[in-house]
């Protein structure tokens, strides 16, 4: 198991660096001088040089990857040249130096993200961190109203299998996979948190804390999650659905469940002890791929809600063309998405022994 682990951990890495890489060219060789960018309309000759020699936008395309991977690097060289780029700047790195040869160190540090273009200077990774637990929470939502309702509904459909029971979870399940989410969400705004709201009190936008009414702090609202993961967790919890269903029903027609049943267990001690842990499996590697999807699917959930997330945030970044908030934040997403996918091969072999450690 820890060789397995190990192997998944080797191709993890491999494939962030490949991520890496494609923001890296995805972002540096579009039309348009990221200097200019950064400053806007009013720019000055003299501006564009100081902010292209600061974040090393003079230098080769080569050398500003080398610049990149240094700067996402844990172990990392820096030189002590005050006018390089890859200088320890104060309030730029908090490294702990190795050892120095020549003009350079080598340190070990937290990855830098870069500033912001547009939120003077600020750090791209505090930006994240300032709006990410927001996503999270309304993904985690999202996808824990898709496990419960998804699992429990497959079952009942596949129990009353091509009854009336059936055909209505079928149908519906049909139209929430085939319904886009901003499309979604633009109907439950207007429905529950305008048409509704003297009877369901739910606001159509705000976020998980907003000011008081007096402006004194900020509070917790409980009741502005509700909407928003909701329509995020109506097309995940289409897809378990029809996976739980589709997978019971091949369970249960199995050798195994049937021997259960010669034994004298009764129908509930079946489905519980084998059939409902044993049909599971498509859906963890379902639910894998949606919750880190939602983590960038939320994009339009929470710009049509106003929550103020990731996904929000990248779209007002897009509008700025804040080029270190887009690539800081792609490159968490792609983050997240992998360490998902690996944890979720981990409880895949827990599942099912019968996998192969590869």
């Amino acid at each position: 198991m820890i060789r397995y682990i190990l192997n998944k951990i080797f191709y993890a890495l491999l494939t962030l660096f490949g991520v890496i890489t494609v923001i890296f060219l995805l972002f540096n060789v579009l039309p348009g001088d990221p200097a200019q960018m950064m400053l806007g309309q009013n720019e000055s000759s003299e501006q564009l040089n100081i902010i292209k020699k600061k974040y090393g936008f003079d230098k080769p395309l080569t050398t500003q990857y080398f610049y990149y991977i240094n700067d996402l690097s844990p172990v990392s060289f820096h030189s002590k040249n005050d006018s390089d780029y890859t200088n320890l700047t104060p309030g730029k790195y908090q490294a702990f130096t190795l050892f120095s040869f020549g003009n350079t160190n080598l340190v070990i540090k937290k990855p830098y993200l870069r500033a912001s273009f547009t939120k003077q200077g600020k750090n791209v990774s505090e930006v994240i961190a300032e709006t990410l637990p927001n996503t999270a929470v309304l993904a985690l939502s999202a996808i824990t109203i898709a496990i419960i309702i998804g699992v429990m509904l497959g079952i009942v459909s596949a129990l009353y299998k091509d009854t009336y029971i059936d055909k209505i979870i079928q149908v519906v399940s049909t139209v929430g996979m085939s319904v886009p989410s901003f499309f979604s969400a633009i109907i439950f705004a207007w429905i529950f948190g305008f048409v509704l709201h003297k009877y369901t009190n739910l606001p159509m936008t705000g976020s998980l804390y907003e000011m008081d009414d007096y402006g004194e702090g900020m509070q917790l609202q409980l009741k502005n999650l509700i909407l928003p993961a909701i329509v995020l967790g109506i097309r995940p919890l289409a897809v378990v659905v029809q996976l739980m269903r589709n997978s019971l029903l091949e369970v249960l027609s199995q050798d195994y469940i049937r021997t259960a049943r010669a034994k004298g267990l009764s129908a509930f001690q079946v489905l519980r002890r084998h059939a409902v842990k044993n049909a599971l499996n498509p859906v963890v590697t379902a639910i894998s791929g949606w919750f880190a999807s939602m983590l960038a699917g939320a994009v339009f959930v929470e710009y049509i809600f106003g929550w103020n997330g990731l996904g929000k945030e990248i779209v007002n970044a897009l509008n700025t063309l804040d080029l270190p908030v887009i690539m800081g934040s792609v490159l968490v997403i792609s983050l997240l998405f992998i360490l998902i996918n690996m944890l979720v091969d981990v409880i895949y072999v827990w599942l099912d022994p019968k996998v192969k450690l590869n």
